[in-house]
């Protein structure tokens, strides 16, 4: 089957992007799993919206100073100052953030924002709020439940998808091509992921020589729940600090302030290695208080976070809970220009977390994700050729063994490399290490989803090897 348009992935991205489409044209949105296993629906602290016209100026360079001198400047602009445009389409639409009795919205500040500009919905569920609306806004067919295998190319251009749906591997065809696929979380043994996150199209894009762009800048959040099984761990919004919540350690020392002069308000990369580097010097355990919070207040602000800590055994805000940095958001990606179209190719495009826009730099801004989700779908959208079709070439549909037998066991010593390797601090030797030991897992008897991981962590460790000096997110020690 021929489809106009193939969407890979149906997180906020992928969706809006969806939203945008003529209501002609013929459609394909592809998930991975239920379309709610996404990183959009966990997220929780919002969305960043520049409360005004002066505000996008400031909004703009506070984005480039988290991003230490690495972000794009125009592609900065061209988030902050089309965000309006966004916030009104989605009340257009019906889309409801939190608002205060008289109607007004409700503002919110997270770390490194000068101003309060963070929009939320649900109190702590904005992600899962906004997903769930675009959800049930979309007018296309959708696989679920479908692993995209591979990408059909030939000549810069892209013909369609191979997929792994109903235990069969099928071609799809399409004259344009989406991805809006998410980042690389499976790769890391701690992180704040969805399951259904773990690299597979970076991999492909590897193979497939595309250019990937700063894949050692990888963002981890310093405030996560450590306890429970599992590699996916319960994240900590950034709003509650930004709201009064504070870092302390067994003793109640704050001891953030002597790392940087903004304590809990540093941004992430910061706060993530203060963690990091005076827990590996006391040995002591590290806690998230809310105590500056009224039981009235908690309850209302953060309703979820509050709800799974009780039913944890937590009475928030009165106790104070464990926390430590895991993988979070990968910042690098498929490289991609102004309106999202993949380098070097006619008709593929990248948007969302597994793109490389370069808007968030050597450290992502919080709360500027889903934006930018937002903002490069509908570029992307604006940008498609309809007018332009191609000869579709038909590919032999490829016969890969997706998983064999000592995957898993490799897969769990990978996610162990690359959190002791490739992480919130990071060696030349321990880069090395991992570079080897990815090489010669590549020769082993592995099958397709294993090796699209290995291929991604391959990029990964060989743009930190590349990156000798510390610049945001990437730390190195020598």
């Amino acid at each position: 089957m021929i489809y106009d348009i193939i969407i890979v992935g149906a997180g906020v991205a992928g969706l809006y992007a969806a939203r945008h489409l003529p209501k002609e044209k013929k459609v394909l949105i592809i998930s991975k799993d239920d379309p709610w296993e996404c990183n959009t629906f966990y997220a929780q602290g919002g969305i960043s919206f520049p409360t005004n016209i002066a505000d996008q100026a400031s909004h703009i360079q506070d984005t480039l100073n988290a991003g230490d001198g690495l972000c794009h400047k125009d592609h900065v602009q061209i988030l902050i100052n089309e965000a309006p445009q966004v916030l009104d389409d989605l009340a257009d639409i019906g889309f409801h953030f939190d608002k205060d009795d008289l109607g007004n919205l409700l503002y919110t500040k997270e770390a490194a924002h000068s101003s309060n500009r963070i929009l939320h919905a649900g109190g702590d569920a904005t992600g899962r709020y906004l997903h769930h609306f675009l959800l049930s806004y979309n007018r296309y067919p959708m696989l679920t439940k479908s692993i995209v295998i591979d990408l059909l190319t030939q000549d810069n251009i892209c013909y369609g998808v191979s997929v792994f749906v109903d235990g069969k591997i099928k071609n799809y065809y399409a004259n344009q091509i989406i991805l809006a696929s998410g980042g690389v979380g499976a790769l890391y043994e701690y992180h704040t992921n969805a399951r259904s996150v773990s690299a597979d199209i970076q991999g492909i894009a590897a193979e497939k020589n595309m250019v990937l762009d700063r894949m050692e800048m990888l963002q981890f959040h310093p405030t996560v729940f450590v306890k429970g099984e599992g590699a996916r761990k319960l994240l900590l919004s950034e709003a509650l600090r930004g709201e009064g919540a504070y870092v302390e350690d067994e003793d109640g020392k704050r001891f953030l302030f002597d790392y940087d002069n903004r304590g809990e308000l540093a941004s992430r990369d910061i706060v993530s290695k203060a963690i990091y580097d005076y827990k590996k010097k006391t040995d002591k355990n590290i806690y998230l208080s809310f105590k500056n919070f009224s039981y009235d207040k908690f309850q209302k602000r953060f309703p979820n976070i509050s709800k799974t800590f009780h039913t944890l055994g937590f009475n928030v805000p009165e106790d104070r809970v464990p926390i430590s940095p895991a993988f979070h958001y990968s910042i690098g990606g498929i490289k991609t220009d102004e309106n999202g179209l993949v380098s070097g190719y006619e008709n593929l495009y990248a948007i969302g977390e597994v793109a490389s826009t370069r808007v968030h730099g050597a450290n992502r801004l919080a709360s500027n994700s889903l934006l930018e989700g937002l903002v490069f779908a509908k570029r992307a959208v604006d940008n498609l050729k309809f007018s332009k079709t191609y000869q579709i070439k038909k590919f032999k549909v490829p016969s890969y063994i997706l998983i064999k037998k000592n995957d898993k066991k490799y897969k769990q010593e990978l996610r162990k490399k690359m959190w002791n390797n490739v992480g919130i601090v990071r060696h030349q030797k321990g880069l090395k290490e991992t570079q080897e030991f990815i090489e010669k897992m590549l020769q082993l008897d592995i099958g397709r989803i294993l090796q699209l991981r290995l291929l991604s962590a391959k990029e990964i460790v060989k743009a930190a090897i590349d990156r000798k000096d510390s610049v945001g997110v990437h730390f190195m020690i020598d």
